[in-house]
């Protein structure tokens, strides 16, 4: 199936250099260029792509506010951000707000058309070392034990087999892994997956995983076994 990619730079040149490394790969179609936030809602409802590749920093509308506008609708695309550091708190926020995953800008060619087919394939660009970097690159901000009791208090409602698939999420396991781990089949795990989404009311694996990381689940561990 062929993957259909819309591209948001401000730069022409990133915009040329991403294009060119792109159309090398067949199931990728390059469906429209964006350089401005501002231009997302618009090009969205045209041109209805599965992904959009989204700088982070833009003059008048930024990728951060694009992408939590493009996330709060209904049947949204997935959005992988553009950025220029590893540990940022804007990449903290695009990620809360609903983005799959970052690249970048010097991340290899293969990488970035990989991150695209990951994400297509509803899988998350982020890997358990890349958010405990976020997460400890932010831990000493005066906002950090405020969002760690809100994290606390939303996934206390959360029925044990559901915290402990949350935790096992938090860590970057897999669904094939979960499974493994916590003795389900991978359908079972779809469906707490799809259950926690839901309940706590967010829209990926991400936002479980960055929820997770916020209450100090990881660090604490779990509450020892429950049923469902």
């Amino acid at each position: 199936m062929t993957i259909r990619l819309l591209l948001v730079d401000d730069d022409p040149l990133v915009r040329a250099g991403l294009t060119l490394m792109l159309g090398g790969d067949a199931s990728v179609e390059i469906v429209g260029e964006g350089s401005d936030g501002s231009e997302v809602p618009d090009l969205v409802a045209r041109l209805a792509p599965d992904v959009v590749l989204m700088d982070i920093r833009m003059p008048h509308v930024d990728g951060l506010t694009a992408t939590e506008l493009l996330r709060a609708r209904p049947g949204a695309p997935e959005v992988i951000v553009l950025t220029t550091f590893h540990a940022d708190e804007q990449v903290l926020r695009a990620l809360r707000a609903g983005a799959a995953g970052f690249v970048l800008k010097d991340t290899p060619p293969a990488e970035i058309v990989a991150a695209v087919h990951r994400v297509a394939a509803g899988d998350p660009v982020l890997s358990p070392a890349v958010t405990r970097q976020l997460m400890s690159h932010v831990a000493g901000l005066p906002e950090a034990r405020p969002r760690r009791n809100t994290a606390a208090e939303r996934l206390a409602g959360l029925a044990g087999r559901e915290r402990e698939v949350a935790v096992a999420v938090g860590r970057g396991a897999s669904n094939a892994e979960i499974a493994g781990q916590l003795f389900m089949s991978v359908p079972t795990v779809k469906t707490y997956v799809s259950r926690l989404l839901a309940k706590l009311d967010l829209n990926n694996r991400v936002q479980i995983a960055l929820l997770v990381h916020d209450a100090g689940l990881l660090d604490e561990g779990t509450d020892g076994p429950a049923g469902d």
